[in-house]
């Protein structure tokens, strides 16, 4: 079963409408937002003080899929929905 690992930099409202249109697609196993609060920390401690001037947070998602053709799929739905809520995406293999 693939596992699909995606970071969205966004609002709230884009990580929930993600949320759900990820969940709406068929052949999907389990869809969830990780709450891990090391992964907020910055690396670079010389810009951890300043303002965000676009108030974006970062958001975990894990997505399996029952099959590589549905794992495809969330990726693509992933970006076009992503493009369209003007969020930032990113596959990655782990958190």
């Amino acid at each position: 079963m693939p596992t699909i690992r995606i970071r969205l930099t966004g609002s709230r409202d884009d990580a929930d409408t993600l949320l759900t249109t990820l969940h709406g697609i068929d052949g999907i196993e389990h869809v969830e937002e990780l709450d891990d609060e090391t992964a907020y920390e910055r690396d670079d401690s010389s810009s951890s003080e300043l303002v965000d001037d676009n108030s974006a947070e970062l958001f975990l998602i894990e997505v399996q899929a029952s099959d590589n053709l549905h794992a495809d799929a969330v990726r693509a739905v992933t970006e076009v929905k992503a493009s369209l809520l003007g969020a930032v995406v990113e596959f990655v293999d782990e958190f």
